[in-house]
């Protein structure tokens, strides 16, 4: 499987709210240990944990491993740089992030009319 190479080729994020390790490394294209290993290097991903130390993910821990995926991959930076735009910029990053969810929740509204009301 190719992974995707831009977040807006990545699939949507489905309305629940807990997520595993397992989906989210398919939702962001990043593999498990590189997750776990981004937890170390940025503060502002905290996971919650439970029985036997399973993590489960929320939709802001995806939305911030999807902007973390693309300053590192897509953007070119190291991982003390996107950490320290992550810091900086967070207020900017977060209305990014706002509007990628209102963008995204417009497209399934607009896929579930479809279905509703097909031939329209």
């Amino acid at each position: 499987m190719l992974e995707p190479s831009h977040n807006n080729e990545l699939p949507a994020i489905p309305g629940k709210r807990y997520f595993t390790i397992g989906e989210v490394s398919e939702l962001c294209a990043v593999k498990p240990h590189v997750l776990r290993y981004w937890e170390q290097e940025f503060p502002q991903l905290k996971p919650v944990k439970r029985r036997g130390n399973r993590r489960y993910y929320q939709r802001e821990d995806v939305l911030t491993i999807r902007q973390i995926r693309s300053l590192l991959y897509d953007q070119g930076y190291t991982i003390g740089g996107a950490r320290q735009r992550m810091t900086t910029e967070e207020p900017d990053a977060l209305q990014l992030d706002i509007q990628a969810v209102i963008k995204e929740t417009i497209e399934e509204l607009e896929d579930v009319l479809k279905v509703l009301a097909p031939g329209k």
